[in-house]
């Protein structure tokens, strides 16, 4: 190809490329020139209006195949301070309704709101006893004999001010006035509203407390178990020594005395309520002893079904008593039957005991004689170191508790008191795993008959006396009545006990 040729193909395509570029350039000046501004202006804006129109046909056409949108709700929890987001789908009428929804959960901080409740029960439909059981913030105000369950608002609305309030007499023999009449009375008070306005804790507790009443017939081993020791087991076992307990009308002798089953069910020291000025605040109050009958327990009644064998059982742990049954005759070189009897110095003594305990060593029983004593610990293992148990009826025979299972007990029943010792021992005895004897004395066997003719109603009728006036009752058969036994007649009980122990 020569250079001329060469040259003129350059040029020839240069020019076709300024050609096209003139023509683009010739376009825009034409198109500019053919469109206003404002022109031009209107016409992005319609351009707009008709993809938005074409957007919300393709919505019309696609709803129905369209889930709804979620919703955010936040919760907020009464019992913590976490807040928590979660999502709940709901069904809403519009899109608009949905924006709407949208627009009302958005990130705000909530008032925590905090309700305490306390919960009173009380029930003074039983028999024995009445008592109530509180739970939630509760608090002992001791000097002025009231317990207060405070329940209370902090979202600074106050609820209606409660007014209810119960009267109780913290002991397990209701019905007796006597006894009754040197208990004091407590007041369990319901407080609703401002917490503030409640008496202010100085001592704060974690532990329950039980609150009970060693007044009554306290000084009288009988009514000190059947009245408060056991109703105190009954209603404090459960929480496996951590309760505390609160007395009212407190005896310090007493408190001695039963120390060792005490901090068996307490691992905490009593609270004097009498003496006490400050305001003790417990989770939950027991006001009152529960009780179901003399001596006894009731196990559909008790909480875990306690019975009165796992009360004899928690008595012989407490005192580190060795029997839990009785060894018979050729057991572990075990010879003779041991028998204690319980001697009264007062009333219904033995006017013959020394004949008897002869007689009873004549027959092949290894023979004691005591007098229940203050030393409980002592004479608890004396008891419990006997086979039978032999007494007339009265407190004395209260320490059968410390016996060991398929033991004997032997009761003496001083005229007129048939229907008195058994209900107080004879029943009480079965509930313990004890094999009961009972001897009846004839008048010829009462101190009564030096004093009143044989035809009296004194024998006669006895219960004629007690319908009309128990205190006359309880001063002729009870404090002015001594026995003297017919030993002759006596020995067939003791055969008879010496019977069961084969067995």
């Amino acid at each position: 190809m020569s250079k001329e040729k060469a040259y003129a193909d350059k040029v020839a395509l240069h020019q076709s490329t300024g050609v096209a570029e003139i023509e683009n350039v010739a376009y825009n000046a034409i198109f500019a020139k053919s469109f206003s501004r404002n022109e031009q202006k209107k016409l992005g804006c319609g351009a707009l209006a008709v993809f938005l129109m074409i957007v919300l046909s393709l919505c019309t056409v696609l709803k129905p195949y369209l889930g709804p949108l979620p919703i955010l709700k936040l919760r907020v929890p009464v019992d913590s301070g976490v807040y928590m987001l979660t999502v709940e789908d709901t069904m809403s009428s519009s899109f608009e309704q949905k924006k709407e929804d949208l627009s009302r959960y958005q990130p705000i901080v909530a008032e925590k709101e905090v309700i305490k409740e306390t919960k009173i029960m009380c029930n003074v439909s039983e028999r024995r006893s009445d008592f109530c059981e509180v739970d939630g913030d509760v608090r002992i105000q001791a000097n002025s004999s009231t317990i207060f369950a405070v329940s209370s608002s902090q979202t600074g609305i106050p609820e209606p001010a409660g007014n209810d309030s119960w009267a109780i007499r913290p002991y397990a023999r209701k019905g007796d006035k006597a006894a009754m009449g040197s208990v004091n009375q407590l007041w369990v008070k319901s407080f609703a509203g401002h917490e503030e306005a409640a008496p202010q804790c100085t001592l704060n507790h974690s532990v329950p407390a039980i609150v009970f009443s060693t007044g009554g017939y306290t000084g009288n081993n009988f009514h000190e178990f059947t009245d408060t020791l056991i109703p105190l087991f009954i209603t404090s076992r459960q929480f496996n020594g951590e309760v505390q307990f609160v007395v009212t009308d407190y005896k310090a002798f007493w408190v001695n005395k039963y120390q060792v089953i005490l901090k068996h069910l307490s691992r905490y020291e009593i609270i004097n309520m009498d003496k006490d000025h400050q305001i003790h605040c417990f989770p939950r109050v027991v006001v009152g002893l529960k009780c179901h009958k003399e001596l006894s327990i009731d196990p559909s009644k008790s909480p875990n079904g306690y019975s009165m064998l796992d009360f004899t059982e928690f008595l012989r742990s407490s005192y580190s008593l060795k029997r839990g049954t009785v060894t018979r005759i050729g057991d572990r070189g075990h010879k003779k039957p041991r028998l204690l009897i319980i001697s009264r110095k007062r009333t219904r003594s033995f006017m013959n005991v020394g004949e008897i305990a002869k007689m009873a060593r004549r027959l092949g029983y290894k023979v004691a004689v005591a007098e229940a004593t203050s030393n409980l610990s002592q004479f608890a293992q004396d008891v419990n170191s006997c086979d039978v148990l032999m007494g007339v009826h009265g407190a004395g025979l209260t320490n059968m508790i410390f016996l060991p299972a398929n033991a004997i007990l032997i009761q003496i029943v001083p005229f007129g008191l048939d229907w008195l010792a058994t209900y107080d021992f004879g029943k009480p005895a079965l509930d313990m795993n004890i094999r009961y004897l009972e001897y009846k004395i004839k008048e010829e066997e009462s101190s009564l008959i030096q004093q009143y003719p044989s035809d009296h109603a004194v024998f006669r009728d006895p219960p004629s006396v007690h319908k009309y006036d128990w205190q006359a009752f309880r001063a002729l058969y009870l404090d002015n009545q001594n026995v003297k036994l017919d030993v002759r007649r006596f020995k067939a009980t003791l055969l008879k006990a010496i019977e069961l122990f084969h067995q």
